[in-house]
């Protein structure tokens, strides 16, 4: 967080984070959506065994902002997969299914 007393550079913004939004919010899924002026994604936490999920945030985009923040995400798992190895994808997901197991094994009772 910035001293609120320091003096902005010209393009610098003041970017002030909460505590409460500093703690973040787990997600497993995210489902995105479009039309022609925006995207949606839809961050979900979505527990095994469970039949209902709920939406915990959500975020609304341009087109122009969602395809910076691809390239960002893209930029940066390729430094974190220099880092720490290459990440495991799990199977494709097919059509519109979600995938209830997370790729693990199936839980038995």
């Amino acid at each position: 967080m910035a001293d609120e007393n320091q003096e902005l550079k010209p393009g610098q913004i003041n970017i002030e984070l909460t505590e409460e939004i500093a703690e973040g919010t787990y997600s497993n899924l995210a489902i995105i959506t479009h039309s022609n002026s925006e995207f949606v994604i839809d961050f979900v936490r979505v527990m095994p065994g469970t039949p209902k999920a709920k939406v915990k945030s959500r975020v609304l985009l341009t087109p122009q902002h969602a395809k910076r923040l691809m390239k960002a995400l893209q930029d940066n798992v390729v430094k974190f997969e220099q880092l720490h190895g290459q990440i495991k994808d799990i199977e494709p997901v097919a059509g519109n299914a979600i995938p209830m197991n997370f790729g693990g094994p199936t839980g038995m009772a």
